[in-house]
């Protein structure tokens, strides 16, 4: 396949662009709606890029059109370009006010709940114009789909193993300690001593995560020869926990940067009750070899910062 002949003259950014808008909606006469072009022209656009290249790129069905093994090759190919495009583009627009900028940053609930808004407060009092989008999920979806697909720069939140995927990188932070919590108005919160032992019959809050083998709660209720309690509610939602606490009756675990930074330290009362750390690390994570922008570079910047504190 000659670059000269087939390529570089006949493939244009257009012509990606509206492969990208294809495959995204499934269906041309959507497409073309998306990119306010005619359906005809998508429809020949397409075609023009399957005699370029020789091989077809999409399958039509009456269910709506797919991808080929060789368009999602190219579709991955121009996810990437566009990207980058996109990236210089923005450099040139920061080089031009270093003081503006966008980021979409990629989270964890605990992190958007503790460290999270630190960094962008001390960012964006440094920087005021600059903006930030937000995608809370777990660590697994914002690696596997939103950094791949390129919905998010960064990725903050735990790991979920010792090594990031082989297209990732991943800079540790801090490894997070998990703190005993209950509501201020709960018959624990005033005590000065208080074991594991005392909280069996306590109605806990846990998430899935929390009861894995490798769970720091888990591992200090082993250590202490006791059998993990029942777990009256299942699920990680901070706002459910915060209100379930509020009744007294309830005890949960959060991370120590929640405690440290997040507002809910004004409604929980942290026991005194010593949890060992989690093994695995808080990273900042990223698609190899991807360039990042300068608002990008000037958030990592600013979570080493504040998670210097949390390191040690």
């Amino acid at each position: 396949m000659q670059w000269t002949d087939r390529i570089g003259r006949r493939i244009k950014l257009r012509d990606l662009h509206v492969l990208l808008a294809v495959a995204e909606h499934g269906n041309m006469a959507k497409a073309a709606d998306a990119l306010s072009i005619s359906r005809p022209v998508v429809s020949e656009t397409i075609a023009d890029l399957e005699r370029a290249l020789g091989v077809r790129l999409l399958d039509r069905d009456p269910q709506g059109i797919e991808p080929t093994l060789f368009g999602r090759a190219l579709l991955k190919t121009g996810v990437v370009i566009f990207d980058e495009l996109r990236q210089g583009i923005r450099e040139l627009e920061f080089l031009a006010d270093s003081r503006a900028g966008e980021l979409r940053i990629g989270c964890s609930e605990p992190v958007a709940a503790g460290i999270l808004p630190a960094i962008i407060d001390r960012l964006s009092q440094r920087y005021p114009r600059l903006d930030f989008q937000l995608v809370v999920g777990d660590a697994t979806t914002l690696q596997v789909r939103d950094l791949r697909e390129r919905k998010i720069e960064v990725a903050l939140g735990q790991m979920r193993s010792a090594t990031p995927e082989p297209d990732m990188e991943a800079e540790f932070l801090f490894y997070q300690r998990l703190c005993v919590v209950a509501g201020k108005r709960s018959k624990w919160a005033k005590r000065r001593k208080i074991a594991l032992a005392d909280l069996l019959d306590a109605q806990w809050i846990l998430a899935p995560l929390e009861m894995s083998a490798d769970s720091p709660i888990v591992e200090a209720f082993r250590k202490n020869g006791l059998e993990i309690p029942p777990v009256k509610v299942l699920g990680y939602s901070l706002p459910l926990r915060n209100s379930l606490l509020a009744t007294g009756r309830f005890v949960t675990v959060v991370p120590d940067s929640v405690i440290r930074f997040g507002a809910e330290r004004l409604l929980l009362q942290p026991l005194p009750i010593e949890l060992p750390r989690w093994r695995l690390p808080v990273a900042i994570i990223t698609v190899k070899n991807r360039t990042l922008s300068p608002p990008a570079k000037l958030f990592i910047e600013c979570a080493r910062e504040v998670a210097k504190p949390l390191a040690k």
